[in-house]
C-alpha cells in the first residue's frame, strides 16, 4: 500500500498504532486527545474502550503489554497525573509485547486547567519521549515507539500538542504488520515491584536510560540538518514547522526523542554553530540539560514559559519587529458559553436564585463559574469538588456548607468523584453533592461512559445506575430529579443544604447537542406580555437577546428546553412546535 491522504495528527496516531500491529487500547477522553481513540475503534482488528478515568487505562494496557501482545493507552497531559500512579512502576517493570503511552499537551490552555509539561514528568519516570513534528511523523514515531519499547524494555511515551493533534498533513499510508505475541514468562522480580525487586529494578532503569541516551544518537528521529553555521536551533515538534518556516537556512538539530536526549549528538551540533537557540515550548527541559554540561546556549530568556509558540514569536525575537505577513489579526472575544438548552444551565440558575456557593469540577459545567450564573467557585481537577466540599465542612462545620454544594458530571463522578464520596460516607460528611447527569461526557465531545450503555465501539452494554452506585457507597438519602424541573430542584436542594445528613442529588436531562435528542418544540416570544423586567435573561441562554421592543429569541439556536418560560411570570413565553 503506498496511499497518500491528508489526515490530523491524532488521525495519523490511531493509523499508525493501527498499523504497528496494535491489539489493545484503552483510553479516557481528553482533548486534545480524544480523537485517537474514536478512529482506532473504528478498526476492527484492535480492541479499543474507554475507561472509567487513565490510571485504570494505563494499567490495562499494562496488563495486556504482560499477556504479550502491543498496546496502548491514550490521555492528555492532566490525565497522565491520574494515570503516574501505574506509569511510574512501569519504567521499573518494563514490558513484554510493547506498550506506548499517547499524552497530549496543551499549550495555550485551549482546553485544560494548566500548562504543565510531559516531559518532566517523563524524565522524572525515566521514560523514553517521542514527540512528532506532523503528521507523517506521528505515524511513523508511533510505530518506531513499539520498536524501542520491545528493544528496550520499556514503556514508551509520545507527546503530542494541541496544535500537533488537531492540524492536518499529507501521510502515506501501510499495511498493517502484527508481530508474533510474545511468550508470557512468570517473573516475579521483573513484575511483582516489592522492596527487593524494586531495588534491583531501579539498576536496571538507569542502564536502559544511558543506553537510550547513547544510541539515540543514531535514531532516526533524530537528526542533524546543516545549513548556516552562524546560527543554529535546538528544537522539537511543532516548534520546529516554525524554525524552519522563519529560518529555512538556519542549522537545525532536530529532536524526535526528547527524553533521554543524545548528548554526544547535541554537543557535535552545539560546536559546530556560532550561536544556538533552544526553542522549546513551556518548561526549559531541553535547555537546562545541555547548559548543564556546560554548552552555552539561548534559551528562555528569549523566549516565554508560557503558551503555544509561534513563527511570529520567533520572528520578533531574532529581528526585532513584526512583518505584516506574520501579523495575527484581532479577533472578537467570545468567551465560552453553556449551549441552549443544556440542562447545566437550569440546575445553575436555581443554585444562583438561592445563593448557593458550588465546589466545581472539570466539565461543561466549569462555565458556571462565569456571569450571569456565577456559582461555581472552586475547579481544581477531576473528582475534586465532592473532596473539596468535604475539606469545607471540616474546616468550617455544618452551618458554614448550609449554603455549599459539590457540582459533578456523570462521566466524572465516574472517573474519580466516586473515591470522593466514599470518603464522605466514611468520614460523615452532611454535605450535598449534586451530579450533573447529562448521559455523555460531554465537554470532550460526546464519548460513552460506564453509565450510557453504550462501548466505545458502539455495543450494548450495561450501565451502572448513578442512584444505585451511590447508595451500594453508603448514601442513604439518594433523590433523583428533573433538571429541567426546577420547582423541585428548588425544593430538594433547600432541604438538602438545610439537613443533617449527606445527600446526592442525581439532576437528570441529557446533552441537548447528544446524536438523536430530539426537541420537538421551540421557545416564542409573546410581545404583548413581555414587561421587560429581563428574568429570562438571567439565566445566561445565547439564544436570548434583549431589544427595545422586548425579548427576542433566535429560533436556530432554541432547543425549546423552556427554562426561560419558567423564570416568565408574565407568560410572555410560549412553546410551539417546530
Amino acid at each position: 500500500m503506498d496511499e497518500k491522504i491528508i489526515m490530523l495528527g491524532n488521525d495519523a496516531i490511531a493509523r499508525g498504532a493501527f498499523e504497528a500491529g496494535v491489539k489493545v487500547s484503552s483510553a479516557y477522553p481528553g482533548t486534545p486527545s480524544t480523537e485517537i481513540s474514536e478512529i482506532l475503534a473504528k478498526y476492527e482488528e484492535v480492541y479499543t474502550e474507554w475507561a472509567p478515568n487513565e490510571k485504570v487505562a494505563v494499567e490495562v494496557a499494562a496488563g495486556a503489554s504482560i499477556s504479550g501482545v502491543r498496546s496502548l493507552a491514550c490521555m492528555k497531559h492532566v490525565g497522565l497525573n491520574v494515570a503516574s500512579d501505574p506509569v511510574y512502576t512501569l519504567s521499573y517493570t518494563g514490558v513484554n509485547g510493547g506498550m506506548v503511552i499517547v499524552v497530549a499537551d496543551d499549550p495555550g490552555l485551549a482546553s485544560s486547567q494548566n500548562e504543565q509539561d510531559t516531559r518532566m514528568i517523563a524524565r522524572s519516570a525515566h521514560l523514553p519521549v517521542l514527540e512528532p513534528s506532523d503528521s507523517q511523523e506521528a505515524k511513523e514515531f508511533i510505530k518506531f515507539a513499539y520498536e524501542i519499547s520491545e528493544k528496550y524494555d520499556t514503556p514508551v511515551i509520545l507527546r503530542t500538542t494541541t496544535k500537533l493533534s488537531h492540524s492536518q498533513s499529507i501521510v502515506e499510508l501501510n499495511d498493517r504488520v502484527v508481530p508474533e505475541d510474545k511468550v508470557y514468562e512468570r517473573s516475579v522480580p521483573k513484575y511483582v515491584m516489592m522492596p527487593a525487586s524494586a531495588i534491583a529494578r531501579h539498576k536496571v532503569v538507569e542502564a536502559r536510560e544511558d543506553k537510550l541516551a547513547v544510541d539515540s544518537c543514531n535514531f532516526f528521529v533524530n537528526k542533524i540538518e546543516d545549513g548556516d553555521k552562524k546560527i543554529g536551533f535546538i528544537t522539537s515538534g511543532v516548534a520546529y514547522q516554525y524554525v524552519k518556516e522563519v529560518m529555512p537556512t538556519a542549522s537545525v538539530l532536530k529532536l524526535g526523542m526528547v527524553n533521554p536526549l543524545p548528548k554526544k549528538l547535541i554537543e557535535d551540533f552545539i560546536s559546530s554553530v556560532e550561536t544556538v537557540y533552544v526553542f522549546e515550548e513551556l518548561e526549559p527541559v531541553i535547555e537546562e540539560q545541555v547548559r548543564s554540561w556546560g554548552l552555552n546556549v539561548k534559551g528562555k530568556e528569549c523566549f516565554t514559559k508560557q503558551g503555544e509558540y509561534s513563527a511570529n514569536l520567533l520572528k520578533k525575537v531574532l529581528f526585532g519587529a513584526d512583518d505584516v505577513v506574520f501579523e495575527k489579526e484581532e479577533t472578537p472575544n467570545r468567551p465560552p458559553i453553556l449551549c441552549p438548552g443544556c440542562p447545566h444551565r437550569s440546575v445553575f440558575s436555581v443554585l444562583n436564585k438561592l445563593k448557593i456557593h458550588a465546589a466545581g469540577d472539570i466539565g461543561c459545567y466549569t462555565l458556571g463559574a462565569v456571569a450571569p450564573l456565577n456559582v461555581i467557585d472552586t475547579t481544581i481537577c477531576m473528582g475534586a469538588s465532592i473532596s473539596a466540599l468535604h475539606g469545607i465542612e471540616k474546616a468550617k462545620g455544618k452551618e458554614f456548607i448550609k449554603n455549599w454544594v459539590a457540582v459533578i458530571g456523570d462521566s466524572t463522578f465516574l472517573h474519580t468523584g466516586v473515591n470522593s464520596l466514599i470518603n464522605m460516607v466514611y468520614n460523615k460528611s452532611t454535605a450535598t453533592v449534586l451530579i450533573l447527569d447529562n448521559r455523555t461526557t460531554g465537554m470532550t465531545g460526546h464519548q460513552e461512559h460506564a453509565a450510557t450503555g453504550k462501548t466505545l465501539k458502539g455495543e450494548d452494554t450495561f450501565a451502572i445506575d448513578l442512584a444505585v452506585l451511590c447508595k451500594s457507597v453508603g448514601v442513604k438519602n439518594v433523590i433523583e430529579v428533573n433538571a429541567f424541573d426546577i420547582a423541585n430542584l428548588e425544593k430538594t436542594i433547600k432541604q438538602s443544604v438545610n439537613g443533617d445528613e449527606l445527600t446526592v442529588i442525581i439532576a437528570k436531562a441529557p446533552c441537548a447537542l447528544l446524536k438523536g435528542q430530539k426537541f420537538p418544540n421551540k421557545c416564542v416570544p409573546v410581545a404583548e406580555k413581555c414587561v421587560q423586567c429581563g428574568m429570562c435573561l438571567k439565566i445566561g441562554c445565547p439564544a436570548l437577546t434583549k431589544t427595545p421592543n422586548g425579548i427576542k429569541i433566535d429560533e436556530t439556536m432554541c432547543n425549546g428546553c423552556g427554562l426561560c418560560m419558567s423564570y416568565c411570570k408574565f407568560g410572555a413565553i410560549e412553546k410551539v412546535g417546530r
